[in-house]
This record gives C-alpha cells, sequence and structure tokens, in this order.
C-alpha cells in the first residue's frame, strides 16, 4: 500500500495559513469614520467618502466625495460634498454637487442647494430648497462674474404686499407622514 510522501510546505501541521483580512468590495470604495464618541470643533475635509455617527461643529468640506451623517451623529455645521446621506441631525447649510438624501429618521434645519433632493417619509427639513442643475450653475456663476453691477429693484412699500409677493413664489408638496417647512429665498 502506498502512502501519500508528506510533504512539510502542504501539510497543514506545519505551515498555518495565514490570516487573510476581507477585501472591499472595489478599492476605491475608502471610508473614513468618524465614531459616536468623537467630538470635532473645527474645519473637517477630505477626498474620500466620510461617514460620521459623532457631534461636528464647524465646517464639512467633502467636494468631490459622499458624507453620510448616520443615525447618532449631531452635526452643527455647513456641509458641502458631492452627495450627502442624512439619517441624523444636522443644523446647517447643505450645498451637493449631486445629491442629497434626507432619510426617515433624519432632520436637516438649514438651506440646502443641490441638483437632485430626496426626502422620505417621517424626514423633518426645515429650511429653503433650491434645485439647480450643475450645468446650468456653473453658467450662471460664469454669466454673474461677467456681467455688470445691475441697479436694485426698489422695496415694495407695504408690508402686506410684500408679504403676498413672498407667499406667491412658495410652494411645497408634502408625502404622507413628511414634515416639511420650504421657504423660498429670492
Amino acid at each position: 500500500m502506498l502512502q501519500p510522501t508528506q510533504n512539510p510546505a502542504n501539510d497543514t501541521k506545519y505551515s498555518p495559513t495565514p490570516y487573510t483580512p476581507p477585501k472591499n468590495i472595489t478599492s476605491s470604495m475608502e471610508q473614513a469614520t468618524i465614531g459616536r464618541s468623537v467630538v470635532i470643533k473645527g474645519d473637517v475635509s477630505g477626498a474620500e467618502s466620510l461617514y460620521i455617527d459623532g457631534r461636528i461643529e464647524g465646517t464639512i468640506n467633502f467636494a468631490d466625495s459622499r458624507v453620510t451623517i448616520g443615525r447618532n451623529a449631531v452635526i452643527v455645521a455647513n456641509v458641502t460634498a458631492k452627495e450627502v446621506v442624512v439619517m441624523g441631525t444636522v443644523t446647517g447649510n447643505i450645498h451637493c454637487t449631486d445629491r442629497l438624501d434626507i432619510r426617515s429618521e433624519g432632520s436637516l434645519t438649514g438651506d440646502v442647494v443641490t441638483p437632485r433632493v430626496c426626502v422620505e417619509d417621517g424626514a423633518v427639513l426645515k429650511g429653503s430648497v433650491e434645485v439647480r442643475n450643475a450645468q446650468k450653475q456653473a453658467q450662471n456663476e460664469k454669466a454673474q462674474a461677467q456681467a455688470k453691477p445691475v441697479e436694485t429693484a426698489k422695496p415694495v412699500e407695504h408690508p402686506k404686499a410684500a408679504a403676498a409677493a413672498a407667499g406667491a413664489a412658495t410652494s411645497a408638496t408634502l408625502a404622507h407622514g413628511s414634515k416639511v417647512m420650504y421657504n423660498e429665498s429670492n
């Protein structure tokens, strides 16, 4: 009867298998995380995606990346990012170049400028929302930089007329269960 030859390199008794950590789906999906107990006062910026579950007071600037505000997060800051997902509490303005997504457990108090916005049922949004096409936004900024200063129009003298004019430009559609306050500023 033949017995297999023992090769120490192939025998599991002699060569333990090295630990191989699990790999991400793609290496480009790097994400920084700010944990629950972390408090940051100041400016936070970067070039990778950011997940926040702690507290930040100041500014958050991730112009080419996604910022996810976790369920436990409390943000008192202006946020600039390509994409923002709100599941926690945000007090401050948000400027997105791609999309803003406010989940059902999220709360945002502040003004928003974004090409796309999604507000789930149960989410809270208080502030103005300006939906801008990214290409038109760049064209408008370029045109404004080249334009000469224009005289401002006379203010409306009658307070009731001003309120009526402001009310005429304001509209909102509430989804079932949503609490949305909408102001359009000129």
